[in-house]
C-alpha cells in the first residue's frame, strides 16, 4: 500500500531517473528496442517490450529472447543491447522536458536541495536527452556504466546517495518504470512514481513498491517542504 505523502522524509537528496522521468524519451526508447530485437530475428509487441522499458539492456534482451525459446550468448546480447542505443541515437531527435521537470527543478536549486540524475543508459546516450533540459549548469550524472549491476539491482540508488552526500534513507527517488521503484526500495531510498511519461499504470508502480505516485513532477514541488512533517 503507498505511504501518505506526509510520510515520506524530508529529503536530504533527490535521485531522478531521466528517460520517462525527466524527458519525454520513451516512445524512441521502445521503437529502437523493437528495431533492434527484430534485426536480431526475434518477435515481440510494443506491448511487451514498454513494461521492460527501464530494465538492464542486456536483461531485456534476454527476457525477449527467452520467450522467442532462444538462449542467446552475453557477446550477442551485448550487440543486441548496442544497436538498440544506436537506434535510439538515431530517433531520439527532439526530445522534449515532461510537464513539471523545470518547475521541479528549479524549486529544489532554490532550496539549495542537492540532486542527481540516475540513469541505467549509457553515458553516451544521455547527451541529448539531458541538454534538452535547458539546464544553467550541468547535472551530476550516475549512469549505468559506473555500476557493476544496473536497475533493479540497488547498485546506482546507492552511488546515487553517496553522490549526494547522503544516507539512502534520507533520499528521494523519482521514476517513471517498475525498475526504478524496485532498485530504489532495494536501496532503502523512498521511491516516488511519475506517470506523466511512463509506459505503466499506476498501479503497476504502487505494486513495485511506490510511496507515491503522481501525475506530473509538478505535484512534488509542494511536497518538498511538508515532508517529514507529520
Amino acid at each position: 500500500m503507498p505511504q501518505r505523502p506526509d510520510q515520506l522524509p524530508e529529503p536530504a537528496g533527490i535521485a531522478f531517473d531521466l528517460d520517462g522521468t525527466l524527458v519525454d524519451t520513451v516512445g524512441a526508447r521502445i521503437d529502437s528496442w523493437l528495431e533492434a530485437l527484430a534485426a536480431a530475428g526475434m518477435r515481440t509487441t510494443r506491448d511487451e517490450v514498454a513494461p521492460m522499458i527501464g530494465m538492464d539492456g542486456k536483461g531485456l534482451a534476454r527476457t525477449v529472447a527467452e520467450a522467442n525459446h532462444r538462449r542467446i550468448a552475453d557477446d550477442e546480447l551485448e550487440k543486441i543491447d548496442s544497436a538498440a542505443g544506436e537506434a535510439f541515437d538515431r530517433l531520439n531527435t527532439s526530445p522534449r522536458p515532461l510537464p513539471g521537470a523545470g518547475d521541479l527543478l528549479g524549486a529544489i536549486e532554490a532550496r539549495g536541495l542537492r540532486w542527481v540524475i540516475a540513469t541505467s543508459s549509457r553515458a553516451e546516450q544521455v547527451t541529448r536527452s539531458v541538454a534538452a533540459l535547458g539546464l544553467a549548469v550541468p547535472p551530476t550524472i550516475v549512469d549505468g556504466s559506473q555500476v557493476k549491476r544496473a536497475k533493479p539491482a540497488p547498485d546506482l540508488l546507492l552511488l546515487a546517495a553517496e553522490r549526494l552526500g547522503a544516507p539512502a534513507a534520507r533520499c528521494w527517488s523519482v521514476g517513471d518504470a517498475t525498475w526504478d521503484i524496485r532498485a530504489s526500495k532495494a536501496a532503502g531510498v523512498a521511491a516516488i512514481g511519475v506517470l506523466a511519461g511512463s509506459a505503466v499504470d499506476r498501479s503497476a508502480l504502487e505494486e513495485a513498491g511506490a510511496a507515491l505516485v503522481v501525475e506530473t513532477l509538478s505535484e512534488l514541488v509542494a511536497l518538498l517542504d511538508g515532508a517529514g512533517k507529520h
